[in-house]
C-alpha cells in the first residue's frame, strides 16, 4: 500500500515539473532518427522562449539562455504526417514568432525558416537570423539584421523557393542574432 502511495505522489511530482517550463544553456532532445539534427544558438542578450511542434496543440516552452544558449533537436517525424515547426518568440505568450520547419522524409530533410507570424519591426529582423549546415551541398538561409522582407525564408504562404532539401544526416546550426 505505501509502495502504491509514493508511485502516485511520483506521478503527480512529474505532471507538475513537466508542466514547468524547461531553462538550460544546452537542452537536447533525443534524435528519433538516428540521423541529423538541428542547434538553435541565441547570440541575443534577451532569453528566447522556444516550442518544438509536431500534431500536438500545445508542448513544452523550453527557455534558451541569452549571450550563446543553445537548443539541440535531433530529426523527429510527426506522428500525423505532417512536418515540425520549431517556434521561437521574445516572450512566452508565443507573440512575434520565427519559425524554423522541417520534413524528414529519408533520405532527405526538407526545412525552410518562416517570418510569416513575425511582425513589421520583429526583434528578430532587427537582430538578425541565419542557417547554416556542415554539409557544403546543403543552402544556407541568411536574414541580415534590419532585412524586413528576406529572401531566404517564407514571408507569405506561396514563398515556395525558401523551402530547401538536403541529405537527412545534415546538422544544421539556426544563430539568432550576430548576422
Amino acid at each position: 500500500m505505501l509502495f502504491s502511495k509514493f508511485l502516485g505522489l511520483a506521478a503527480a511530482f512529474a505532471g507538475v515539473v513537466s508542466a514547468l517550463p524547461t531553462t538550460l544553456s544546452t537542452l537536447s532532445r533525443r534524435d528519433t532518427t538516428g540521423s541529423g539534427s538541428v542547434t538553435v544558438v541565441n547570440n541575443t542578450p534577451d532569453v528566447l522562449y522556444l516550442w518544438s511542434v509536431a500534431d500536438e496543440a500545445s508542448n513544452q516552452m523550453v527557455t534558451v539562455p541569452a549571450n550563446g544558449g543553445t537548443y539541440l533537436e535531433g530529426w523527429r517525424i510527426n506522428p500525423d504526417g505532417g512536418g515540425i515547426s520549431i517556434k521561437m518568440a521574445c516572450d512566452p505568450n508565443q507573440s512575434d514568432v520565427l519559425q524554423y520547419e522541417y520534413t524528414l522524409a529519408s533520405p532527405t530533410i526538407f526545412w525552410d525558416l518562416s517570418c510569416i507570424n513575425m511582425g513589421q519591426n520583429s526583434y528578430f529582423t532587427q537582430v538578425g537570423f541565419e542557417v547554416v549546415a556542415d554539409n557544403t551541398n546543403c543552402p544556407s538561409a541568411i536574414c541580415p539584421a534590419g532585412e524586413t522582407q528576406c529572401h531566404d525564408a517564407y514571408n507569405i504562404p506561396t514563398d515556395d523557393h525558401a523551402t530547401h532539401g538536403c541529405d537527412c544526416g545534415t546538422h544544421m546550426t539556426l544563430k539568432i542574432g550576430n548576422s
